[in-house]
């Protein structure tokens, strides 16, 4: 990319602060239009509520304006690069994706987009796909490497299933091909592909491994979302309406760079909602290493009932004098000793269970993170050490 591409790509910069989400908008309308087959790769309901279009406008953004330097945005692009080989991106789907991107920014610019400017565009637009298809495929090859492991789409075979709470079930799946399952890492998660009726397409959706690495099965945990005839929560309604023992999903292999730090310092996890699966897988590769450390567990829902492996936490604490749990309920009445009212408030916690020098983990909206985060650094934790996993499409920039 020439000097004066790059001056090109900076000059938009100010174009995609005001407008890159009606850019977004436009560009995946259009592709939807022309390659209505994409539409089984992506999250309708993302599409839907407008969070895939921030997020693609804020990554185009933040390209712009690190085109000096896009070393900085490795991280990102890593992260990325996890979502897409979990969703089974291919290479050639970089070719569809900057065929309608570039006439987007040609029909949305209109006369501003001059030749120079698009050819500028394609330059770096292509540059950036050759950076993620490398970086795809070393995840691929990664994952055909583990042993049982694989890449695209595998049928997995229901085996159990749990109802943790009234909206939150627990799904308990082997190899249809009873082939042997790859190591995963506590904290990382699977796509699973489901055909929806209503829509007349196949949907994926992200799902955290609730479970530790255990050789027999995977284990994810589903809270029902039910939006009525929209695509956001079609998945997870259908999940809890039609599966059952002995019936099949389709999984990718599990991926994710949410993962447990093995270390010697203290671990605090803080979970809201259906924030626990990734946290309890690494709770429960602790207990199962047997470590000594201290391990302080903060969670908060709505109310005691709704409160998803309640008593499955309650039991490691038993057996581990090292781990302390907190729960917060938001319609909690008459508290005991073990339960605090509201939502969770890190202030109420004594500071011995939040040490400075220990791994945070922490998981939910993206509200909720923001609030934790932000509280734990004013408390002088270093931001190094806060680890997080937001629902959905990523939209936090935390430093």
């Amino acid at each position: 990319m020439t000097e004066a591409q790059k001056e090109l790509i900076k000059g938009t910069v100010p174009v995609l602060k005001e407008h890159g989400v009606a850019l977004t908008s436009y560009f995946y309308k259009r592709m939807f239009a022309h390659n209505p087959e994409l539409k089984h790769i992506f999250n309708m309901g993302n599409q839907q509520n407008a969070r895939q279009q921030t997020a693609l406008a804020t990554a185009v953004l933040a390209y712009a304006e690190h085109i000096e330097n896009p070393a900085v945005l490795l991280s990102a692009v890593k992260h990325i690069g996890q979502k897409h080989s979990s969703l089974n991106i291919r290479p050639e789907h970089y070719q569809i994706v900057g065929k309608h991107l570039l006439a987007s920014i040609q029909e949305v610019l209109g006369d501003a987009a001059t030749e120079e400017l698009i050819e500028a565009w394609k330059v770096a637009y292509f540059q950036l796909a050759d950076l993620m298809i490398g970086i795809e495929k070393d995840m691929y090859d990664q994952m055909i490497q583990n042993d049982g492991g694989w890449t695209g789409w595998k049928p997995f075979t229901i085996v159990k299933v749990v109802s943790e709470t009234a909206e939150i079930q627990s799904i308990y799946l082997k190899p249809t091909d009873q082939g042997k399952l790859p190591k995963h890492e506590a904290g990382q998660y699977v796509s699973v592909r489901v055909f929806l009726p209503e829509l007349h397409l196949y949907q994926p959706r992200q799902y955290s491994l609730s479970d530790a690495s255990n050789g027999e099965y995977f284990r994810i945990s589903v809270k029902r979302v039910a939006t009525e005839g929209k695509p956001e929560g079609m998945v997870s309604n259908y999940i809890h309406q039609y599966f059952e023992v002995g019936k099949q999903l389709e999984l990718t292999a599990p991926t994710g760079s949410f993962q447990l730090i093995e270390s010697e310092k203290p671990d605090v996890f803080i979970s809201g909602g259906v924030g626990q699966p990734p946290l309890i897988a690494m709770l429960e590769h602790l207990a199962d290493k047997k470590e000594d450390k201290p391990i302080t567990w903060i969670h908060g829902c709505r109310n005691p009932d709704l409160h998803a492996f309640k008593e499955r936490v309650k039991t490691l604490e038993n057996q581990h004098q090292n781990i302390t749990s907190f729960s917060f309920y938001d319609e909690a009445q008459d508290a005991d000793a073990d339960v605090l009212v509201g939502w969770v408030d890190l202030a109420k916690i004594d500071a011995s269970h939040l040490p400075q020098e220990a791994n945070y983990y922490l998981c939910g909206p993206s509200g909720f993170i923001k609030k934790h985060f932000q509280y734990l650094t004013n408390q002088g934790i270093n931001a190094e050490n806060i680890h997080f996993e937001e629902f959905g499409p990523a939209s936090l920039q935390l430093n």
